[in-house]
């Protein structure tokens, strides 16, 4: 098996924007994301590959056969290191309005997932509640939200 990255030239961009469509059809499920009014997901960013130094796309080929594409940019999204910042304002909150809590949070965000758990069972010394799928709790897109119960 013969794996190569192809360089996506300016002539293969119908292409390319073809097989995002079909990624972001997959993707739907669970960014609850809906076509635009062309009936097109769309991507916003995707000539900025042909015009911006800092961007680059490959087709993925097995055997001289498309098999997918890669996309990458050099744009950070999120910090490269934890500073902790999140945490401590969240404890800061939470001494400052001391009683019963509920914290919500969607279950689908796996950083804040993550986040939370940690933040929460630090704070309250294991001492708080967890349900998950709460009733009556439903975000955007019709998932319901997890809650966490405690109090200090």
């Amino acid at each position: 098996m013969n794996i190569t990255l192809k360089k996506v030239e300016l002539e293969d961009r119908e292409i390319l924007a073809n097989l995002i469509e079909k990624y972001e059809y997959e993707f739907s499920q669970y960014n609850k994301k809906d076509v635009n009014k062309f009936e097109l997901y769309g991507y916003q960013y995707l000539d900025c590959y042909w015009i911006e130094p800092n961007r680059w796309a490959y087709f993925i080929e097995v055997d001289n056969k498309l098999a997918g594409f890669v996309m990458v940019n050099d744009y950070s999204e999120v910090e490269d290191r934890k500073k902790g910042i999140g945490k401590k304002v969240f404890f800061m909150v939470a001494d400052l309005h001391r009683g019963s809590w509920q914290l919500k949070r969607h279950p689908k965000n796996k950083t804040s997932v993550l986040f939370w758990d940690n933040a929460v069972d630090e704070y309250t010394n294991g001492k708080f509640e967890l349900v998950k799928a709460y009733p009556n709790t439903e975000y955007e897109g019709g998932t319901l939200g997890n809650v966490f119960f405690f109090s200090h």
